[in-house]
């Protein structure tokens, strides 16, 4: 088989669940090596520095998530948008995209470094970090944000290589980055005695060489993308950044609204001490773990809406839709039947202090709200995104990641008194938001006028 059938994939053809499974696996595999390297990081500290080690790697989780809103909305418009034109079979526009997106989003990268190294002590400020932890929160902090650009660079080579149908190198990315962490987390920590500073590190040197990795990638395969990699080919393109632009905003603000809003929101939880702090950073974890299959059902059903509405293929959109319900549903209810009746064990993994445990006990009503819109909003994702309907992705960003999930934990933490449940249960209720607003769209229909609004804005961006 030819490099270039490996890295280019028609995903308008073909039997649907079959092709959504198959794209979204490597995807979901990518995310369970990652959800998992991560999830090492709190396990080692937890064991080897303790409760204290545990909650400050939660909180600088929390940290590097909102400098990553960034790469994660723009770097979805761009796959989007990619496999909008290998949709329309336009490659010239595919290596304008790429040019835009290397750009754009390493200049980002690098600027909001900066900034948060001028900034990281307001943050972990705010975010009431307790006083104990404060020093491991800000070397874990710190450390990571060094690999800032390492993070976009590899969302913006998965974001091209899944926008041209190839979710399996980036797999392959990440497998690397996990076993590189895994070791590092254990020489560094456990056998270094560096603590939370240990387990950044080696997150940082993992990524790092993934990245590397995935540049020689798309290298080799440049003439796939139209792409040469010449200096002078690294800028902005008229023809493509305002199409960037306009989608990649309202995913960025969605992206950074969410990031916000559980930040706000885990602020209060903080107040509650490490205990509260640490049963809810391991619950974050175990969630993540439902919300992988999530994330790779609605990028993989994202890119098959967005190919097949630029190949004007209406009728596969609404069984994309459906496929992705159902496929969702199944690990979510097999997930949701372990954390209710063995919530112990998968708490004790990371921590065997009964406090933690004994707390852990009244999050599991709360991790059956969230496995629920686990379950229902990666259709409704898909459909948004895939789209390209950026008004729409604003409308989720706000009542999604501000006015639900701030407004609901604090009538419920604060307004009704219901103590830490209340900000767990008003983080938990927002996630169903998605679901009204996609649904509601694919019912409407207005999502075919996509389709047909296609070429009439490729052309507009050409003059």
């Amino acid at each position: 088989m030819s490099e270039k059938k490996e890295l280019i994939r028609d995903l308008t053809t073909g039997s649907v669940p079959v092709t959504l499974l198959t794209f979204a696996m490597p995807l979901f595999m990518s995310g369970l090596l990652q959800t998992f390297y991560n999830m090492v990081d709190m396990i080692v500290v937890g064991r080897f520095v303790g409760t204290g080690g545990l909650s400050a790697v939660s909180i600088g989780g929390e940290v590097l998530q909102l400098l990553t809103f960034f790469a994660m909305g723009f770097s979805n418009a761009g796959q989007i948008l990619i496999s909008r034109f290998v949709g329309e079979n336009r490659r010239d526009r595919v290596g304008e995209m790429i040019g835009t997106l290397f750009t754009f989003m390493f200049s980002a990268a690098v600027i909001i470094m900066i900034v948060f190294l001028f900034s990281y002590k307001g943050i972990i400020a705010w975010l009431n970090t307790p006083e104990e932890i404060y020093e491991m929160t800000r070397q874990y902090s710190v450390t990571c944000v060094y690999g800032v650009i390492f993070i976009y660079g590899y969302n913006l080579v998965s974001a091209i290589l899944r926008g041209m149908g190839d979710s399996k190198h980036p797999f392959m990315f990440i497998a690397i980055a996990s076993v590189i962490n895994v070791i590092l987390d254990l020489v560094f920590v456990s056998g270094f005695r560096w603590g939370p500073f240990g387990a950044a590190l080696a997150t940082v040197i993992g990524q790092a060489v993934s990245f590397l990795f995935a540049i020689a990638l798309l290298y080799r395969s440049r003439e796939q993308f139209n792409f040469d990699f010449r200096p002078e080919h690294f800028r902005i393109y008229k023809t493509v950044f305002p199409q960037l632009i306009s989608l990649g905003v309202p995913m960025a603000i969605q992206s950074a609204a969410i990031t916000f809003s559980m930040l706000f929101v885990n602020s209060y939880i903080n107040t509650y001490g490490t205990t509260a702090v640490a049963v809810t950073g391991v619950a974050r974890k175990l969630e993540s773990m439902i919300s992988i299959v999530s994330q790779s059902i609605s990028s993989a059903g994202g890119a098959m809406i967005a190919q097949a509405l630029g190949a004007a293929k209406i009728r596969r959109v609404p069984a994309v839709v459906y496929h992705a319900l159902w496929i969702v549903a199944i690990p979510a209810s097999v997930f949701a039947l372990i954390t209710a009746f063995r919530p112990e064990w998968l708490f004790g993994l990371f921590s065997s202090d009964p406090a933690v445990l004994t707390m852990a006990i009244t999050y599991i009503p709360v991790a059956m709200v969230q496995y629920l819109g686990a379950t229902l909003r990666p259709a409704n994702f898909a459909l948004i995104n895939g789209s390209g309907n950026s008004k729409l992705n604003l409308a989720v960003a706000l009542l999604d990641g501000i006015v639900c999930r701030i407004g609901l934990a604090l009538l419920l933490g604060v307004v009704l008194g219901w103590g830490i449940k209340g900000f767990w249960y008003g983080n938990a209720l927002s996630g169903l938001v998605p679901f009204f607003i996609g649904g509601t769209y694919l019912l409407s229909g207005r999502w075919k006028d996509r389709a047909s609004r296609v070429d009439t804005m490729n052309h507009a961006h050409a003059k």
